[in-house]
């Protein structure tokens, strides 16, 4: 290999010793959190081996939550993963695909509503237009307890990606992008608190009438079209949100 991977561990496969060599390189620093690794084009030709020993390094990567992969996005590394699948660390979009992935979201009801006063309220959407909604629960990984309440509201122009959710378990706004050839530029987010209603508190687990966060996130294409809003409800004493501020210098 061109890259010192090589010299690691020459008993190892060549993809494990390209999976070691770029986790010790996103370890030290050289690869911060939300970069983009270079191509698997680049390091095909940085350690002088096939693009399918590239790619199983990254699945490696991946694997150990080092990094998140997008078809045609590339590779970012990853923020430090919580001890807890109720602490979200969001800086950017990535993290959001990141936090979905990790979870599973088992699918309660799926259908077109009508935005009623009270339900555009709760989502900040016009009332009186119907969007597709699908409703349930994100389950963390280990021991499949209820991370969340979910409910998804889906724009009526991509509402057709609604056939394709029996059969998945993670973020939906990914298929939007890649079933319509849309981007999701910008996610707005709002946390409030709220009161844990009777219908919620049943896919919670929790008492009717508890504390609980309401995160609500609205997705948006280049052009300023809002393609999803979700609405996670969160039992109180279960939720942490972290972020990370720097100072940027003027």
């Amino acid at each position: 290999m061109k890259a010192s991977a090589r010299n690691t561990d020459a008993a190892a496969p060549l993809y494990i010793q390209v999976a070691r060599s770029l986790k010790d390189a996103i370890v030290s620093g050289a690869y911060p959190v939300g970069s983009l690794l270079p191509t698997e084009e680049a390091l095909c030709e940085r350690y002088a081996v096939s693009r399918y020993t590239v790619r199983a390094a990254l699945r490696l990567l991946r694997d150990d939550h080092l990094v998140t992969s997008r078809r045609g996005a590339g590779t970012v590394v990853a923020p430090p993963r919580s001890s807890s699948a109720n602490s979200q660390e969001v800086m950017s979009i990535n993290d959001l695909l990141a936090f979905g992935t990790d979870t599973r979201f088992v699918i309660e009801s799926i259908g077109m509503v009508a935005m009623d006063n009270k339900l555009a309220a709760r989502t900040g959407l016009p009332g009186g237009e119907e969007w597709l909604q699908v409703r349930g629960r994100r389950l963390a990984p280990v021991d499949g307890t209820t991370v969340c309440w979910a409910q998804y509201y889906i724009n009526r122009a991509f509402a057709a990606v609604g056939r394709l959710l029996p059969r998945h378990s993670g973020p939906i706004f990914p298929l939007i992008e890649d079933m319509f050839g849309q981007d999701i530029v910008e996610v707005q987010q709002l946390i409030s608190a709220t009161l844990v209603t009777p219908e919620v508190a049943a896919g919670l687990g929790v008492d009717a009438g508890s504390a609980a966060l309401e995160v609500r996130r609205t997705y948006k294409t280049a052009d300023g079209t809002v393609a999803q809003v979700t609405l996670n409800t969160h039992p109180a004493a279960g939720f942490q949100h972290a972020m990370t501020m720097r100072r940027v210098k003027t």
